[in-house]
């Protein structure tokens, strides 16, 4: 699993950071890490699709969901068959958010470990494939702006703020009183507050690829949306599953 996840993941990530910053990047890491970001996220772009398409439905079944469940709430049985039409109707597994976030970690993970790598260390060059011309002095800034090697307090304010964002993008509808929604609107202040802490005393780095993500993500759901042809904010077509 370790060499899986080495050759698979860490080296292709590794070594794509090292091309980009020789050449596109003008030996600038923070415009890299720009530039790998896109990448990534055009890469699994199927992926991050289905997952937020899901979560769009699944905002939108929420007051079906609850019907069926008041419905049907003193036959357990029923109440599994109807929520299960109601899927099939409208296409929804309701696993596949977990199943796409497990497929997500260890691409996150692999990120993390390669911007804390020093590139110039001979235990890491000896990861870059024969083709990729090694680093001999790396410049851990943003345009001279930002020391990415280090923490930086403007990067992680920026994180938590595109945190936050992103969460509100994602929000359901306001007056649908849900689990869902309640959830929603409870991690539009949680996820600021766990990345804060996550990020705290890494380097600048992580918390820029945190911030591109972030923004990126808030793209994407707008993307998503339109091409789903759904309001931010509004709802699915009544359910005949769930009068049945």
């Amino acid at each position: 699993m370790k060499i899986f996840f080495i050759e698979v993941l860490y080296r292709p990530l590794f070594n794509a950071l090292v091309f980009l910053y020789n050449t596109v990047a003008f030996h600038d890491l923070g415009l890299a890490i720009i530039l790998l970001t896109l990448l990534i996220r055009f890469i699994l772009y199927p992926l991050f699709y289905k997952s937020f398409k899901n979560q769009l439905v699944m905002q939108r079944l929420q007051p079906h969901i609850k019907r069926i469940q008041e419905t049907h709430k003193d036959d357990k049985q029923q109440q599994a068959t109807k929520l299960m039409e109601l899927y099939r109707e409208h296409k929804f597994n309701p696993f596949s958010g977990i199943f796409l976030l497990i497929l997500q970690l260890p691409v996150l993970i692999a990120l993390y470990q390669v911007f804390l790598n020093d590139f110039t260390s001979d235990a890491v060059l000896k990861s870059l494939y024969s083709f990729i011309v090694p680093v001999s002095s790396i410049q851990a800034s943003f345009f001279g702006l930002i020391d990415l090697a280090k923490p930086s307090m403007i990067v992680l304010v920026l994180a938590v703020v595109a945190q936050f964002f992103q969460a509100k993008a994602a929000l359901p509808k306001p007056s649908a009183s849900t689990p869902a929604s309640a959830m929603s609107k409870q991690m539009l202040f949680i996820g600021p507050v766990i990345t804060f802490f996550i990020l705290l005393r890494l380097p600048a780095a992580i918390g820029f690829y945190w911030v591109i993500t972030s923004l990126f993500s808030i793209f994407q759901q707008f993307i998503v949306t339109r091409s789903l042809d759904l309001k931010p904010h509004g709802n699915l077509s009544g359910s005949s599953q769930e009068s049945r």
